[in-house]
Formats: C-alpha cells, sequence, structure tokens
C-alpha cells in the first residue's frame, strides 16, 4: 500500500483538538511497528558508535546540503555512497568515542547556524534548497524541522535499548558528562 507524506510539505501543522484523530506522522509509525518482520529476535548490527555517526551525518545532509544547496564537508565528501551506503554506520567502529562526540558536536553547531541564517531570512515557511524529484515541491524548513524530530526520537530510542543492554542504564538522564565536549546550549 503506497504511504502518503506524513504532512504535505506547504501546510504548517494545526493544532490538536480533543478528540481529533492523531497526526498521520504517528499513525505511519504506528504502521512501521506494526509491520515488522517475522523473527523479531534477529541480531541488529546497529551501535552507539554508528547512531552518532551516522546522526552526525543526517546533520549535515539536513542542514547543509538540502537547505542550504551545500556540497557535503569532511569526511562526507569522500565517501564512496553508491559503493557504501551505510559507511557512517560500521566505520564508526574505527573512529574512537571522542572523535565521533565531537563530529556529532561540530555538524550541531554548524545545523543551528544553518536554521539561524533561514529562520533570519524567510522563517520556518521558507523552501529549501534541496529537491529530490523535479516533480516535487521544496520541503519548508518547518517541515525539515519535524523530519529531524522524527529522526532523533527514532535513533534516541535504539539508543536508550542499546545503553541498557550494555550497563542497564537507561532514561533521559544519563550520570554525569554525556561526552566529551562542551553542553549544547539549548
Amino acid at each position: 500500500m503506497p504511504c502518503r507524506p506524513a504532512h504535505p510539505p506547504g501546510r504548517p501543522l494545526r493544532r490538536l483538538r480533543a478528540g481529533h484523530r492523531p497526526p498521520r506522522r504517528l499513525a505511519r509509525l504506528k504502521r512501521i511497528l506494526a509491520g515488522a518482520p517475522d523473527g523479531l529476535d534477529c541480531a541488529s548490527s546497529i551501535t552507539l558508535g554508528g547512531l552518532v555517526k551516522h546522526l552526525a551525518f543526517v546533520e549535515e545532509f539536513k542542514f547543509s546540503t538540502m537547505l542550504h544547496g551545500r556540497a557535503p564537508s569532511a569526511p562526507w565528501n569522500a565517501v564512496d555512497w553508491d559503493a557504501d551506503i551505510d559507511w557512517p554506520w560500521h566505520s564508526a567502529a574505527r573512529d574512537s568515542p571522542e572523535d565521533l562526540y565531537r563530529l556529532w558536536h561540530d555538524a550541531v553547531i554548524r545545523s543551528r547556524s544553518a536554521v539561524a541564517q533561514v529562520l533570519a531570512d524567510g522563517g520556518l515557511g521558507r523552501r529549501i534548497a534541496y529537491v529530490h524529484d523535479s516533480s516535487e515541491e521544496p520541503l519548508s524548513l518547518r517541515r525539515l524541522l519535524v523530519d529531524m524530530i522524527e529522526e532523533y526520537a527514532r535513533h534516541v530510542g535504539h539508543a536508550d535499548l542499546i545503553r541498557e543492554t550494555v550497563d542497564g542504564l537507561v532514561g533521559e538522564d544519563p550520570p554525569g558528562q554525556p561526552y566529551p565536549c562542551p553542553p549544547l546550549a539549548v
């Protein structure tokens, strides 16, 4: 069954009122979970390092390439994506935790700057530079941010499950400084 976009690109999100159906995005996520394949006890190749490196790439791709139309920076510009589309996931095993967090931290700093530029020049409704298919209308910054929230929600859930299997810790507030970079201002 073809899946409709969770939210039309040009329309602002409306407030939910009591008694209304959940947003299509939430319904879509529930369909994805319900459609999980048989053999749910299979092993996964997802690692915490792979998640961090993947999210660093997504930050770069969404807010530099898609939002502004810029070419990817290092290390992403040296990857042969046609030969290895999962490079961030498995190459993370060769990186130290400090290097992975620094890569992600720096990508987040650049992303915040890129979003601030667009907010100052057109706001949330401004269309992004990247269009996958010429027949599509470019997404708005609003839609791009909603997509990023969904990306982080998905992967933070993965990270929480992995973390629990490693050391039993769960939840939103890990003890101590969570990574070796200065905390990001909210």
